[in-house]
């Protein structure tokens, strides 16, 4: 940035006094809090990180400096709420990760589930053999999603990132009307709230806990 273009130290500060009263303004709405999905809260959390990010720009901009803020980017942050103030549909949009970490043992649970499934009278049982997508078809049509989640392991899976986001709506769809394309309509100005996991979360925590990201755009 050329020095014509550089933000006056006076921006700077006002930029830094802006940061402070969003602080007070974010403790005194937490303070005062009426539930876990005040609005209030809601607005002086985007107040505040949008402050944040203010100042930490033009402290940059001017001084070549950083701030010790983490400020939510734009790919990985919701725009704000514009959704019903009161739902009355929604809708849990899902995705999970995994590495097919142990064939072998994917391919062993998947024949034990096939051989089961086989009753007396019905002939020769399926045989998975060697094929990791018939195993995938055995696993996820005998269990639910969030059983293979909870026993990934057991079957020979490893968790990779994963997202929960909850939107709102004012009613619901039609029966079957989304189903060819499941998250082709998820408007993110809809979303009450996104939990994230992932690795990058836990570069500087050795434990084996998950993070559960906080909620974002919403709670």
């Amino acid at each position: 940035m050329s020095d014509a273009a550089q933000p006056t130290a006076a921006e700077v500060r006002a930029a830094a006094e802006a940061v402070k009263a969003a602080i007070d303004r974010h403790l005194d709405a937490v303070e005062r809090r009426t539930g876990d999905d005040d609005p209030a809260v809601y607005d002086a959390f985007n107040a505040l990180a949008a402050a944040a990010e203010v100042y930490d720009e033009l402290l940059y901009d001017r001084y070549d400096e950083v701030t010790p803020f983490e400020i939510p980017g734009a790919d990985d942050s919701l725009p704000p709420y514009a959704g019903p103030a009161e739902p009355s549909a929604l809708s849990v949009l899902i995705r999970r990760d995994y590495v097919v970490a142990e064939p072998p043992r994917l391919l062993a649970q998947a024949q034990r589930l096939a051989d089961l499934d086989t009753g007396p009278g019905d002939g020769t049982a399926a045989v998975v053999g060697t094929s990791v997508h018939s195993a995938l078809g055995v696993l996820f049509g005998e269990y639910e999603p969030d059983e293979i989640a909870s026993r990934h392991k057991e079957f020979g899976l490893e968790e990779g990132d994963s997202t929960l986001w909850v939107s709102a709506g004012e009613a619901p769809p039609e029966p079957g009307e989304w189903l060819g394309a499941p998250f082709e309509d998820a408007d993110p100005e809809l979303v009450v709230c996104r939990f994230d996991v992932s690795a990058v979360f836990d570069e500087e925590d050795e434990s084996d806990e998950d993070f559960a990201g906080p909620a974002v755009g919403g709670l």
